[in-house]
C-alpha cells in the first residue's frame, strides 16, 4: 500500500475506532436494555471482542492501517530512520486527526455519549498506570507477532482478551486507554488537550513504555533465537 493510502487508512480506522467503543455501549446498555447489570457487562465484553476481530480484519485488508499511535511507534522503532520520520510526522498525526473528527461526530450525533476517559488519580500514579498497561500490551503484541504470526484467529483472540483485561484493570484510574490518539480526541473536545496531565499520562508515559518494551523484547528474545539457530547448526 502506498504511503498516501496508508495515511487515509489510519485516518479512517482511527475515526471508526473511537466511534465503535461508544456505539457498543449505546447498543448494549440503551437499545438492548441490559443496563449496567452483570449480564450487560458480559454482553458488552462479547461485543467488544467481536469489534476487535473486525478491526483486526480491517488492519489486515488495509495492509498495515492502524488506529493506535503506539502500534505504529513500536513498528517504526525497528525500521529505518526515514520510516520512523514518516510514522511520527505523518501517520500518528493522521490517527490523531481521525480520532478528533470521530469524537466531534459522536458529540454532534449522540450528545449523551459523555466526555471520554478522565484521570481519576494524581499525575504520577496515572503515568505509572498507563505506562505499565502499555508496556504489558506492547510486549504481548510483539510476542504474538513472533510466535503465532500466521494464526489470525488465535493471535487476535489472545490480543483482544489481553487488551480488555488491561483496560478493566486501569479503567477506574486513567480509563485504561493505551491509545493516545483516542484520548486526544476526547481531550480536544473537552478543551484540556494541552494540559500537563494529558501530556504526561496519555502521551509521554505510553511512548516511553512502548520504547522500553521494544528494546526489552529485542534484548530477551533475539539472543534466545540466535542461540536456537546456533544449536540447530551444531546438531546438523
Amino acid at each position: 500500500m502506498g504511503r498516501i493510502s496508508l495515511l487515509l487508512a489510519d485516518f479512517v480506522l482511527s475515526f471508526m475506532w473511537v466511534c465503535s467503543g461508544v456505539l457498543v455501549r449505546v447498543i448494549v446498555f440503551q437499545h438492548l436494555g441490559f443496563g449496567h447489570s452483570p449480564l450487560g457487562e458480559v454482553i458488552k465484553t462479547s461485543f467488544s471482542v467481536a469489534n476487535m476481530f473486525f478491526f483486526a480484519f480491517l488492519v489486515k485488508i488495509t495492509r498495515g492501517g492502524a488506529y493506535n499511535p503506539l502500534t505504529v511507534l513500536a513498528d517504526s522503532i525497528s525500521g529505518n530512520f526515514n520510516y520512523f520520520l514518516y510514522c511520527v510526522g505523518a501517520r500518528i498525526p493522521a490517527q490523531v486527526v481521525g480520532s478528533i473528527v470521530g469524537v466531534k461526530f459522536l458529540i454532534d450525533t449522540i450528545p449523551e455519549v459523555g466526555q471520554g476517559p478522565r484521570l481519576n488519580v494524581d499525575i504520577h500514579q496515572g503515568a505509572l498506570t498507563e505506562g505499565l498497561l502499555t508496556f504489558a500490551i506492547v510486549t504481548i503484541s510483539l510476542g504474538l507477532a513472533t510466535k503465532i504470526r500466521e494464526n489470525f484467529f488465535m493471535k487476535t483472540w489472545i490480543s483482544s482478551l489481553s487488551k480488555l483485561t488491561l483496560h478493566i484493570l486501569g479503567s477506574d484510574l486513567t480509563g485504561g486507554c493505551m491509545n493516545p490518539a483516542s484520548v486526544m480526541g476526547w481531550a480536544y473536545a473537552r478543551g484540556d488537550h494541552i494540559t500537563k496531565e494529558h501530556f504526561f499520562v496519555y502521551w509521554l508515559a505510553p511512548i516511553e513504555a512502548t520504547i522500553l518494551a521494544v528494546w526489552t523484547f529485542k534484548l530477551l528474545v533475539q539472543p534466545a533465537k540466535e542461540d536456537n539457530t546456533a544449536s540447530k547448526r551444531k546438531s546438523d
